[in-house]
């Protein structure tokens, strides 16, 4: 007499299968068959093809989507985010740390920097038979925020050497990251429905001048994760479509996390100043390096444990360019202009194989394409005006262009990548001396060796568009459809000179 088993007994006696290695998951791709046993497998070759998905979006997951080209985030600081990020030959304030610590030596005593960036907006799709589906960031605007700090210190002015030219520097951002939420009930809820890639960089630097016109930094970056920047891993959920017992719906989850280190090296060079010295055209050069995260982690079914999971992800090399004009820089005003040209190697991640811990290795293919950024960004600069004396006032704008880094093969919603354009403006204000910071704060003057000798804050709106964009031919034809989006990012920094 045979045993009826449960839907429960067959859901766990399919785990079991997947954990011992017992259910083979061909690749989607192979058509290797007869007809027959195209019939037979048909179940599971549909599961495998979802895992395969899955596992190639589990890396392409951070606290916010302000990015251009795939989920790189280019706006460290509301200074530079006003420009639209052309701020790798300026570099003037902390955030140099960020942008070219080689610009690090244009800065005096010690500088600290401290900003947020909030961003809001959303994503729509829509395919071939009119079902549409909106995502967004897991609310109105992204929890947590991308945040960043920066500390440099000018040596000499530490009591450290005697030389001037010689600053240090740590600096600690998000540069890689999406957080993407989509209903359940979307056509691809089997490919994914969160999402979240919460990396974080700590970069410390050094920065000196060889020559009196010459600058260069190096530095190093230590990419991983922390629970204080969300959920401390790379985190992405989808609906489990059926067979191998599984009742169809079950709520998947595959995560991980690593520590990787890369490096980086920058130059600062001036080849014109004015008369008091200071630049009237600076050329910006920053090289950061590949890194490579072995992102281990758990494959998840209803909150229980599958099997263990690793998953390769290549930070992309990254070499950013510019140069800076001021066609006006006096003791009243300056005006700066800036070009700067951007490429990621995005290439280097030609594949997101998973390999479970039973044993069994999901192939999935990636072939992402390296691109360019162009970024045109200017601030307008008023020192000391006159109805507010002690205090130096900055108006910004700026705009880029990126290229989209996903093909539509492995395009995947948790990272709805595409062709974009931002439109940039900000304001910047410097209290120095005998001013006083929100009309209470004495911003200087003290003469004390601790005390602050200038406040600053910097505000920032950004609205990131990108083209619409129709995919066509994916690996899982559930994905196959319109996507629009649009972004709007609000970053505010506050500043203290010492």
């Amino acid at each position: 007499m045979k045993t009826r088993r449960s839907a429960t007994d067959n859901s766990v006696h399919a785990l079991q299968n997947i954990r011992s290695g017992a259910a083979k998951l061909p690749h989607p791709t192979d058509r290797r068959r007869t007809t027959r046993e195209t019939h037979n497998r048909f179940t599971t070759g549909r599961v495998s093809s979802v895992c395969s998905l899955l596992l190639a979006g589990m890396i392409a997951t951070c606290p916010a989507v302000v990015s251009a080209g795939s989920f790189r985030i280019y706006d460290h600081s509301a200074s530079a985010t006003g420009q639209a990020s052309a701020f790798t030959a300026q570099a003037d304030d902390a955030s140099a740390g960020y942008y070219n610590p080689a610009g690090m030596t244009q800065l005096r005593g010690v500088q600290l920097s401290a900003g947020t960036t909030l961003i809001a907006g959303g994503f729509s799709f829509q395919n071939a038979a009119g079902t549409q589906a909106n995502g967004d960031l897991r609310g109105s605007v992204a929890v947590p925020p991308p945040s960043n700090f920066y500390i440099t210190a000018n040596l000499k002015d530490l009591g450290i050497g005697s030389s001037e030219s010689t600053a240090v520097g740590l600096a600690v951002f998000s540069p890689f990251g999406t957080l993407t939420r989509w209903p359940d009930s979307s056509p691809f809820a089997t490919a994914t429905t969160k999402a979240a890639f919460e990396l974080i960089d700590i970069r410390p630097s050094i920065a000196f001048r060889p020559l009196p016109d010459l600058a260069i930094g190096l530095g190093a970056d230590v990419y991983t994760f922390s629970g204080a920047f969300g959920e401390g891993q790379v985190e992405r959920q989808f609906r489990w479509p059926g067979g191998l017992g599984i009742p169809a719906g079950t709520g998947m989850e595959l995560n991980g996390r690593d520590t990787a280190a890369g490096f980086n090296a920058s130059l600062l060079y001036t080849p014109l100043r004015n008369e008091d010295g200071k630049p009237l055209v600076n050329i910006g050069l920053i090289y950061r390096s590949q890194a490579t995260l072995h992102l281990d982690g758990q494959l998840l079914a209803g909150g229980t444990h599958v099997a263990d999971a690793r998953t390769t992800f290549v930070v992309p090399q990254v070499l950013t360019g510019g140069i800076a004009l001021w066609p006006v820089r006096n003791t009243e005003r300056e005006w700066k202009l800036e070009l700067d040209v951007d490429y990621t190697g995005w290439k280097s991640v030609r594949n997101l194989d998973a390999h479970l811990s039973n044993g069994l290795t999901v192939a999935t293919p990636a072939n992402w394409i390296s691109g360019y950024t162009v970024m045109i960004g200017t601030e307008h600069k008023w020192l000391n005006p006159a109805p507010l004396p002690d205090w130096d006032v900055a108006l910004r704008a700026g705009y880029w262009h990126s290229q989209k880094a996903i093909p539509d093969q492995t395009f995947n919603p948790a990272i709805p990548d595409g062709d974009n354009h931002a439109v940039s403006t900000g304001i910047g204000f410097m209290c120095r001396e005998h001013g006083r910071f929100l009309g209470v704060i004495p911003c200087g003057g003290s003469g004390k060796t601790l005390s602050p000798k200038g406040l600053g804050l910097d505000l920032a709106y950004q609205a990131i568009l990108y083209e619409n964009r129709t995919v066509a031919g994916n690996i899982n034809p559930t994905v196959n459809g319109t996507y629009r989006t649009t972004l709007h990012v609000g970053s505010i920094n506050l500043r203290v000179n010492f």
